[in-house]
């Protein structure tokens, strides 16, 4: 595979932070094996409300925020010495920048909190709000239990067939692909049918289309995961339908992945906002690295 000029990058966001510098590295790999370019974005802003009566110390400002980009540089030209770097510094607030920035990329990388917020805090806002609204899939990364995942190429990937784990399956795939690794895709069964907690009053027709609705949903996951493996012959694609609530099932599933792939929402989140309460817990606590896949726009566009 040659890599182009026109080939949409991977970006960082990078602010010197040991959480940024772990993102750092995991872009670096991610823009090699993609054959792309590496943006390494920095976002500066002047912290205060009021603008300084001084200019001068604006412009010590962007020097030192012009001297952190400059560290990220020199890490990843040193870790790939013949990847193509493009600095970015930028003004403005970090989730923004990020954002803005999506629209041209095909990654955003984020690590899981920067140097703002509390120390005990798991993600900081721009881990939360990036893959929230990036126009393309978000990687967060950063804990130090991130740093010692088995190079497996092992990729999870949570599918219920809503748009978002459709589009999220595909990703999942390339990933696992280009890892040359396998791909375990997990479903978990809506709530219904013998033994699953039905209440005792439900009719029996109730109960019956209860049961008919899980099993057309198990086959809509097969038939995502065909479509994949039809595109990807050499890939090993293991599948798992579970009747087990999805954030348990999913984090037991990633305890061994390089990363775990998820919809920003679910066939069951209608409530509008932009990423469900199992993609807001797997950013929480999955114990490897999550990529967030939005539905197709022609999707959100409806």
């Amino acid at each position: 595979m040659a890599r182009t000029d026109d080939t949409p990058p991977v970006v960082v966001g990078y602010d010197g932070s040991t959480e940024s510098q772990r993102a750092l590295r995991w872009a670096v790999e991610e823009a090699r094996r993609r054959w792309t370019s590496l943006v390494i974005c920095h976002a500066w802003h002047w912290p205060y409300p009021a603008r300084p009566s001084d200019p001068a110390l604006l412009e010590t400002f962007e020097v030192l925020a012009r001297g952190v980009l400059d560290q990220g540089v020199q890490i990843a030209t040193g870790l790939a010495p013949s990847l193509p770097v493009h600095p970015r510094l930028i003004a403005g607030g970090p989730s923004a920048v990020l954002v803005s920035e999506s629209h041209a990329a095909q990654l955003v990388v984020v690590g899981n909190r920067g140097l703002g917020g509390f120390s005990d805090l798991r993600l900081g806002s721009a881990a939360v709000q990036v893959p929230a609204y990036a126009a393309c899939p978000v990687v967060v990364v950063g804990r130090p239990e991130h740093d010692h995942r088995p190079a497996s190429g092992h990729v999870v990937v949570g599918v219920d067939g809503s748009p978002a784990a459709e589009a999220a399956m595909g990703f999942a795939a390339e990933e696992a692909a280009i890892r040359g690794g396998r791909l375990h895709a997990v479903f978990c069964r809506p709530p219904g049918g013998p033994g699953t907690g039905v209440p005792q009053e439900q009719g029996a027709a109730e109960a019956a289309e209860a049961e008919a609705a899980r099993r057309r949903a198990v086959t809509r996951f097969h038939e995502t995961v065909a479509v994949w493996s039809e595109k990807y012959p050499d890939l090993r694609i293991e599948t798992s339908v579970l009747d087990r609530p999805p954030r348990e099932a999913l984090r037991e599933a990633a305890a061994d992945a390089e990363l775990l792939v998820v919809g920003a929402r679910g066939l069951a989140e209608t409530h509008g906002l932009p990423l469900g309460p199992v993609t807001q817990a797997m950013l929480h606590h999955a114990p490897c690295p999550v990529a967030v896949v939005h539905e197709p726009r022609t999707h959100q566009a409806r």
